[in-house]
C-alpha cells in the first residue's frame, strides 16, 4: 500500500536530483529516505531511479510515476488544505522565488500580515522548477517567481492576465566591492575580470549562461567562494573576497553594481496564480495580495548599475 510520505520522498527527490538533498528538504536522514524509496519501488513492483555516483535518473517507469504521484499528492493536499481552512479560512500557501532578496520580500509580506487580520502565511522557497512542481501538485496558491515571456498571454482588453501578473523587470550587472579599483569604473569589460576572484551563486538562474558568457570571452575568473545563499555572496563581495553577478534588486553597503559590457540579460518577476480552482474566499484575498503589491512596486526602485 502506498504511503504519503513515500510519495513525497520521490517527489523530493525529482525536484533535487539528489537522495541528500531531498532527504534535507523533507527534514529525515539520508538513510531513512532511502528506506522510504525502497519500499516504494518494492510495492510498485519496479525500480524509480537508476542511481549513479554523481546524480540520480528517473527510470522510464519513473518518469510514468511522476504525474501520478503528483495526481495523488494534490487531492492529499487539497483534502489537508480544506481542514485546515476551517481552522484559519484565510490561509495564504506562498511560493517564492529562492534569488529574490529578503528585503523585496519583506516589502511585499509586511504590509499585508498588517491588513489581514488572522492571516496564516505558509512560505515555500526553492527554484523556479521546484515551485512550478509545487503548483502542479496544488500546494502552492500563489507564487512569487520568475515569468516567462512564453507564458504570458496578452489581451486585447489589457486586462491583466489570469494566471501570470508582471510586476517588474531588472538586469543582472556586476557586484564588487566599492574599494576595489573596478569600482570605479563606469562599465566594466569581460577581460578587466580575469583572473579575478569570483564568487559563485549555486542557485542562480543564470549560471550556465554566466559561464559562457565568460567562456566565450574567453576570462576564466578565478572561483573561491560558492554559496546558495545570495545574501551570503553579497556580504563577502563587500568584505572584498571576490566579485559577482546578481539581480539589480540586491544592493548592500559596500558593494559597487556594474554594468558589464555584453552581459545584456535580465529577468521579470511577477506573480503566478495556481491554476487549480480557488474557493472565492482565497480568490478575493489572492487579489488582495496582488492589488496591494502592484501599488508597492514604484516605491521599490534600485539604483540603475553603473549610475
Amino acid at each position: 500500500m502506498l504511503e504519503f510520505y513515500q510519495l513525497k520522498y520521490f517527489l523530493a527527490v525529482v525536484e533535487t536530483g539528489s537522495f541528500t538533498k531531498a532527504a534535507e528538504r523533507v527534514y529525515v536522514t539520508q538513510p531513512t529516505l532511502s528506506a522510504g524509496i525502497k519500499k516504494l519501488e518494492t510495492t510498485l513492483g519496479t525500480r524509480l531511479f537508476d542511481r549513479s555516483a554523481k546524480r540520480v535518473f528517473l527510470t522510464e517507469n519513473g518518469t510514468r510515476f511522476v504525474e501520478r504521484a503528483k495526481a495523488v499528492l494534490h487531492q492529499l493536499n487539497l483534502a489537508e488544505a480544506a481542514m485546515k481552512t476551517e481552522d484559519s479560512p484565510k490561509l495564504l500557501r506562498l511560493g517564492i522565488l529562492m534569488t529574490i532578496p529578503s528585503q523585496t520580500i519583506r516589502q511585499i509580506l509586511q504590509p499585508f500580515q498588517r491588513q489581514e487580520a488572522g492571516l496564516i502565511t505558509e512560505l515555500f522557497e526553492g527554484t523556479e522548477q521546484e515551485i512550478q512542481n509545487r503548483m502542479d501538485e496544488g500546494r502552492i496558491d500563489l507564487a512569487l517567481t520568475i515569468i516567462r515571456s512564453g507564458n504570458r498571454t496578452k489581451h486585447k482588453s489589457h486586462k491583466r492576465d489570469k494566471k501570470n501578473i508582471p510586476l517588474y523587470r531588472e538586469p543582472y550587472a556586476l557586484a564588487i566591492a566599492n574599494h576595489h579599483p573596478l569600482a570605479r569604473k563606469k562599465s566594466i569589460k569581460p577581460i578587466d575580470l580575469a583572473n579575478e576572484p569570483a564568487i559563485v551563486r549555486s542557485r542562480c538562474e543564470l549560471l550556465s549562461e554566466t559561464s559562457r558568457f565568460f567562456t566565450d570571452h574567453n576570462v576564466r575568473p578565478r572561483l573561491v567562494y560558492q554559496t546558495a545563499q545570495d545574501e551570503r555572496a553579497l556580504t563577502m563581495v563587500a568584505a572584498g573576497v571576490g566579485f559577482t553577478t546578481m539581480p539589480a534588486h540586491y544592493h548592500a553597503d559596500g558593494v559597487s553594481r556594474r554594468p558589464m559590457e555584453g552581459y545584456n540579460f535580465d529577468r521579470e518577476i511577477g506573480f503566478i496564480l495556481s491554476s487549480h480552482q480557488q474557493s472565492p474566499e482565497k480568490s478575493d484575498l489572492l487579489n488582495r495580495l496582488i492589488t496591494m503589491t502592484q501599488n508597492i512596486i514604484p516605491d521599490m526602485t534600485y539604483q540603475k548599475p553603473g549610475t
